[in-house]
């Protein structure tokens, strides 16, 4: 079979999320584990996450190649969007 690569929203679950300590709610982010996460980072407002709009629900992000998280979340990679 062919292997395909995964698509859809990514899983809080999966090894590569876990890693990157990605949450699907920004204020659920473990300030002891993640101590550069400052209040009102989130994925919408993430430079990895260019095409984020206001008022997005999901939001496409490259790290997870193009694949989609919620706007809310958070993770390690987050670099705020000029």
């Amino acid at each position: 079979g062919r292997a395909e690569a995964a698509a859809g929203p990514v899983d809080p679950n999966e090894p590569q999320a876990k890693s990157l300590g990605y949450v699907a709610d920004a204020t659920k982010v473990d300030a002891k584990t993640n101590p550069n996460y400052k209040a009102g980072q989130q994925c919408a407002n993430c430079l990895q996450a260019p095409s984020a709009k206001a008022g997005d629900a999901m939001v496409a992000c490259n790290i997870f190649a193009g694949r989609t998280v919620a706007a809310k979340g958070w993770c390690k990679v987050y670099v705020k969007r000029a």
